[in-house]
């Protein structure tokens, strides 16, 4: 597929160079960049809908404000892909979310037009704010600018910025771009004229002098003058809320008719009156037939035919692990009137979108608000449900506190479904599933599971809905599963216990979690050199199963432990274990074997574990290089 035509676009390269277009220009420029996107998209996958929603916006916000010297944050950045083409980074766009390429996020390390990175949501605004403060303290000029979507805004983290924001007056602006017309009234005529008077000079300063004499009126009526001003406002463009966080409400606007946009957004630029949030209406998907005709406007993507929208599909193969969670947790359903089912926004990719069709009565959306997701559960929990809160390892990280305070202490039964656990491939390190073990192993009362392969997941679901004695959490990566046999009737496992799939000598590797296709290779590689190995899917992190590890570290040479995350996790249990029992006085060999200490970018997953050398020939090696051998299997004089 060719590039298409874009020769204004050919003659942007930084927003120094789009200031210098003509007003009328910037219609075909939007139209080329809205172009130019798709054709990146189609060659690389990636988040499509979002981008093609804000491509005016994108154009109006870095014509009209003074960027880099104004901080633009785009909340989450699913939609920065526009962004990037206008900010010096077109020659490598189609290099997104591949190995060495650019981000799928804003980065602050890539450019100086990413003033702070991003992937979860709800933090831009909290981000703008404080580069708004931090140049009124040192008298600098620069405005904070958060671009936050209706979706993000259902995070309590934006209302907590909004309630604070008062203090960077007219250096804050927050751009909501409203795509799924859940608090729009109709955008009109009527509306874009309402906006741009409300925020014209003439308006603020009619407005400004009304105030001085209202202040001079006995307060009664002072109170009710501002009242009044206010409630005025709220009727035409619905920003009573906003006007109660302390912002002047400017809304709603088309946010693809740039003959509106540019106007509001240079009155809100040059205004002394602020914080100033822009309510603007977009459609995800706008521009490109085939994703606004798509019920998620092509959300997310694979690589796809332009021309026809088709996206490339995966070779056939085993169900993934999300789907596979759905189905088990559809059947425990069937068997069970109390289990039930939470999410943060995210039905689809934990896979209970399913769980909706069969049970839409028993699961809870409670919006991008994981904090709440988890001390919900712990209530519904307590009063003798059986929740399963399904979130991505990544995001739960931010309901860690209601983790530890308002589960594990009280000791409730909630059960976790962490999905995305591991390295997960193209979205890199702000979506990489890397220390829940970690953070959750540490704590008392939790009992922590991971599934080795998909018939594994479907017992440990079952473990889980069934274990009423406390938290229990079973994690799993994304992508498919290794292609076992599923039980007919799924098993509830002795918690604690792990399970010896292959019996050696020399050798024990112990393994957390899906790298135990990887332990097997190691194991054959193993013994053709000579060296017989034991591998063992440990099955749960805590408790650990003492007595078996206890006889692998005493019964062999030497004991490797493989997992799929961070250091802190099942190696330093086991390495504490060891210790406890004094089997480290004796000259214990252990290797523990777990993420580096690093931030890894995106990339092939399977690149990702070589890199991070959690592959068989890593293992291979780790075990050589214990022992003293050399990769002949001859061995060295022992030190």
């Amino acid at each position: 597929m060719s590039n298409p035509s874009t020769p204004l676009l050919d003659t942007v390269h930084t927003p120094d160079d789009l200031r210098k277009l003509q007003p009328d220009q910037l219609r075909q420029l939007a139209d080329e960049l809205r172009a130019e996107t798709i054709a990146a998209v189609g060659v690389t996958g990636g988040h499509l809908g979002s981008g093609l929603g804000v491509v005016e916006l994108t154009t109006a916000i870095h014509y009209v404000f003074d960027t880099p010297n104004d901080k633009l944050v785009w909340d989450v950045g699913h939609q920065c892909y526009p962004h990037k083409i206008l900010t010096g980074r077109r020659d490598r766009i189609r290099t997104l979310r591949q190995g060495g390429g650019l981000s799928g996020f804003t980065k602050r390390a890539e450019s100086e037009y990413d003033p702070f990175g991003a992937a979860h949501s709800s933090t831009s605004i909290s981000a703008a704010l404080g580069f708004a403060v931090a140049n009124k303290m040192q008298d600098k000029p620069g405005k904070g600018i958060a671009v936050i979507g209706d979706g993000a805004m259902s995070a309590g983290m934006a209302y907590e910025a909004m309630n604070n924001a008062r203090e960077a007056g007219n250096r804050l602006v927050v751009i909501l771009n409203d795509n799924d017309m859940s608090i729009a009234p109709p955008v009109g005529g009527l509306s874009a004229y309402l906006a741009r008077l409300v925020s014209s000079r003439e308006f603020l300063g009619l407005r400004d002098m009304a105030k001085k004499l209202a202040r001079r009126l006995p307060r009664p009526l002072h109170k009710a003058a501002k009242k009044t001003d206010e409630f005025a406002r709220g009727m035409a463009t619905g920003g009573t809320l906003f006007e109660e966080l302390g912002f002047y409400y400017v809304g709603p606007i088309d946010g693809h008719n740039l003959d509106h946009l540019i106007p509001v957004l240079e009155n809100v630029r040059d205004a002394a009156e602020g914080p100033c949030l822009i309510h603007v209406v977009t459609q995800k998907g706008k521009g490109y037939g085939p994703a606004e005709a798509a019920a998620d406007k092509y959300h997310g993507v694979q690589k796809f035919d332009v021309i026809t929208g088709t996206q490339a599909k995966a070779p056939p193969g085993p169900p993934s692990y999300t789907n596979v969670f759905a189905q088990a947790l559809i059947a425990e359903a069937e068997r069970d009137p109390r289990v039930c089912a939470i999410t943060a926004a995210m039905p689809s990719g934990t896979g209970l979108d399913k769980f909706e069709q069969a049970f839409p009565d028993r699961i809870f959306d409670v919006g991008i608000a994981e904090q709440h997701a988890v001390t919900f559960a712990a209530g519904l929990a307590a009063q003798g449900m059986r929740p399963f809160c399904a979130i991505y390892s990544t995001f739960l990280q931010r309901a860690y506190d209601q983790v530890v305070h308002d589960v594990a202490i009280q000791n409730l039964p909630v059960r976790f479904a962490i999905d995305r656990a591991g390295l997960v491939g193209a979205d890199g390190s702000t979506h990489a599933g890397s220390f829940d073990v970690t953070y959750l192993a540490s704590l008392p009362n939790f009992v922590v599971m991971a599934a080795a392969d998909e018939a594994e997941l479907t017992h440990m679901v079952h473990t889980c809905a069934v274990h009423d004695s406390g938290p229990i959490a079973v994690r799993y990566p994304r992508g498919n599963g290794t292609g076992v046999a599923m039980p007919q009737v799924p098993e509830a496992l002795e918690i604690g216990k792990g399970r010896i799939v292959r019996e050696g000598r020399q050798v024990a590797i112990l393994s957390l979690g899906t790298r135990l296709e990887e332990a097997m290779k190691a194991a054959d590689t193993l013994e053709a050199k000579g060296l017989s190995a034991s591998v063992i899917d440990l099955r749960f992190a805590k408790p650990l199963d003492e007595a078996l590890i206890r006889r692998m570290l005493t019964t062999h040479e030497v004991a490797v432990t493989i997992e799929e995350g961070s250091i802190g996790g099942l190696g330093a249990h086991v390495l504490t274990l060891a210790s406890d029992l004094g089997l480290t006085d004796n000259g214990l060999k252990i290797r523990t074997m777990r993420l580096p200490d690093i931030f890894q970018d995106q990339d092939k997953p399977e690149k990702q574990y070589a890199d991070a050398r959690l592959d068989a020939d890593a293992i291979v090696d780790t075990v050589l290089t214990a022992l003293r051998h050399n990769s002949a299997g001859v061995e060295e004089a022992r030190a």
